[in-house]
């Protein structure tokens, strides 16, 4: 595989075309952001943690039949992945009261939901990264209302799966970002990432944060959760 010229960089990642059309490399940086790029600083090992942890968690999914863009582990800052065209749209998907929901519904930190909510975001910096909603979704042509189905069936099943294995290594999931490309096709896969960056992990002993809230509230031991969180995951592989 030939890398070539650099398609893309953005806050966590930079893309790279490859002599494959259909394939792209994806190189995960230490950058660390919070509230949109306001704040900026670095995490070390942050790259090598978050593609090794997405990869292991996309392959779960995986075979738990939810299609990925994921083809495979290059070494541990790199993968390749099947080149999508982005769904504009940001997924949350939140199971207990955390960050903005808990401020916008006056919830305590911490207090678990009744039911899971989704909500959808328009992937636009300038304007912040909207609240939308299905009406504003069909609207703007964001996504079909059957392209919408499919991603909430998605990440409904893919909660289901996150929470239950992620249970076993003893972390709560929160709440959790994820987004969705379109092969050239039309189907509808899973891409970006999950990791610490885009999940909310809590222990499930101790409530104590192994995500970026560390770096985004500054607390501090960002780096130390990061890599406990993969530790648990990947053991000592």
């Amino acid at each position: 595989m030939e890398i070539r010229e650099q398609l893309y960089e953005g806050k966590a990642k930079k893309v790279f075309a490859t002599d494959d059309p259909s394939l792209v490399l994806v190189d995960y940086k230490d950058d660390a952001t919070a509230g949109n790029g306001a704040k900026k600083g670095t995490i070390r090992d942050k790259g090598v943690v978050n593609n090794r942890v997405t990869n292991h968690l996309m392959r779960m999914l995986m075979e738990k039949g939810i299609p990925t863009h994921l083809v495979e582990e290059i070494d541990d800052r790199r993968t390749l992945v099947k080149k999508v065209q982005i769904v504009p749209l940001e997924v949350i998907v939140r199971n207990v009261a955390a960050g903005s929901l808990a401020k916008r519904l006056g919830l305590p930190e911490g207090t678990k939901l009744d039911s899971t909510v989704l909500e959808y975001c328009y992937k636009d910096d300038a304007l912040g990264d909207p609240m939308v909603n299905e009406y504003h979704i069909a609207a703007i042509h964001a996504a079909t209302p059957e392209e919408l189905r499919t991603i909430a069936d998605y990440s409904f099943r893919i909660n289901r799966y996150l929470s239950e294995y992620l249970a076993e290594v003893g972390i709560q999931l929160i709440d959790f970002k994820l987004e969705f490309g379109r092969l050239p096709d039309g189907t509808i896969v899973l891409a970006d990432e999950i990791s610490p960056d885009t999940c909310r992990f809590w222990d499930v002993k101790t409530g104590a944060h192994l995500d970026k809230d560390l770096f985004r509230r500054d607390l501090g031991g960002e780096e130390a959760a990061y890599q406990e969180v993969m530790s648990r995951l990947l053991g000592d592989q």
